[in-house]
């Protein structure tokens, strides 16, 4: 297959405009060392992975990691995560590593978990954000693995999507997100977890979990021999990927609504105007009267399938057709834990006075009511 014009022509030229080629979902060589080509030179491509699409940069780079913070609008103190082919290459990226990481990694890797560990010398300090540790993982993506052999380096690869926005679950996702200011996107399909890896952090000698995702904490513990303490956020610990109050945001208002108010809830912002899209659990479909259908999505019941079509579902009623998205309150069980977190973030707004959830008495009577910190819609 030959190579499409416009990634010939930037590895030649890297300053041309050009728009993005979405390279199908095939696992031919010549994608491949299209997008590898591009890497050598400090370009940023896009890539799949099992949890979400990465913006890949070489994280050896300076040139590169500077385009990729670019590209997402990313304070340069949030450090990004290194994907690796294999875990042999752990020592090249980290020091002092505890036997407990090498546990881990047995166990989950390839996989959606990363693993904070002290940095090795000669890391750049764009990649941990000044920080002395690094986050690393081995992808569970066929394609993803196929670009990290074949550029036999590490890459780092935040969500491709605007920092705080809702990350990519599909190819279509990344070009919406960024148009033309990607030469490549790697078509791997929609990923199959839907929600960002499992940040644990074996910096310190107590295990710590940063961020929840499909490997639990008692799979964690099964490994570990102990539950790891949770730390929430990055005030007073470690900077991790995810860790915002808001994140993973919509440009239009979200709120969580427990099940046994959701409809009256959904009554009220009616009455006054507001243009309300709800996402329900299927269990409460029966309470669901019929002049609520057109307004309303239902999400999977299991907490692996909502979590893989969460994103894309947030995307899609993101359109500018609604003032306010209504979320049924999903379990508040472990296995739910991810998605509860990135809802959470995702309801979020930040003020000069802290973080505070959406308000039902910010809608007046008469007007949609737009939340003049967010975006403008797509």
């Amino acid at each position: 297959m030959k190579i499409p014009a416009a990634i010939d022509n930037l590895t030649k030229e890297t300053s041309s405009t050009h728009n993005t080629e979405v390279l199908p979902h095939l696992h031919h060589a010549a994608h491949i060392n299209a997008a590898v080509r591009l890497l050598r030179i400090g370009q940023v491509v896009s890539f799949p992975t099992e949890t979400v699409y990465g913006l890949g940069g070489d994280a050896r780079s300076t040139v590169a990691l500077k385009r990729i913070f670019q590209l997402k609008g990313r304070p340069t103190d949030h450090p990004l995560i290194v994907h690796l082919a294999d875990a042999a290459q752990l020592n090249e990226w980290a020091r002092d590593i505890p036997a407990a990481a090498w546990k881990l990694a047995e166990r989950f890797w390839p996989g959606p978990l990363t693993l904070i560990l002290k940095k090795a010398a000669g890391v750049l300090p764009l990649v941990t954000g000044g920080q002395d540790s690094i986050g690393l993982r081995v992808p569970a993506h066929p394609l993803a693995l196929e670009l990290l052999r074949a550029f036999d380096g590490g890459l780092a690869a935040p969500s491709a999507n605007r920092f705080g926005c809702v990350s990519p679950t599909c190819p279509e996702h990344v070009r919406d997100e960024f148009a033309d200011k990607l030469p490549l996107v790697l078509d791997g399909g929609c990923c199959r977890v839907g929600v960002e890896s499992t940040i644990l952090s074996l910096v310190a000698n107590e295990p710590v979990l940063l961020r929840p995702g499909s490997v639990s904490i008692t799979a964690l513990a099964d490994v570990l021999g102990c539950h790891p303490r949770t730390q929430n956020t990055s005030s007073g610990g470690i900077r991790a990927p995810g860790l915002l109050s808001s994140h993973y945001a919509t440009r239009t208002p979200l709120q969580i609504i427990n099940g046994p108010g959701l409809w009256l809830q959904i009554d009220h912002f009616h009455s006054q105007g507001v243009r309300v899209a709800v996402m329900i659990l299927d269990l409460s479909i029966l309470e669901m009267s019929h002049k609520h259908r057109s307004h309303i999505i239902t999400m999977p019941s299991s907490p692996q399938a909502y979590a893989r079509g969460l994103y894309r579902v947030m995307r899609d009623l993101d359109c500018g057709k609604y003032d306010l998205l209504l979320v049924e309150a999903p379990p508040q069980t472990e296995e739910w834990s991810a998605i509860n977190n990135r809802l959470q973030r995702a309801a979020t707004k930040e003020t000069t006075t802290g973080d505070i959830q959406y308000d039902s008495t910010q809608f007046s009577d008469s007007t949609p009511w737009h939340h003049p910190g967010r975006y403008p819609h797509r």
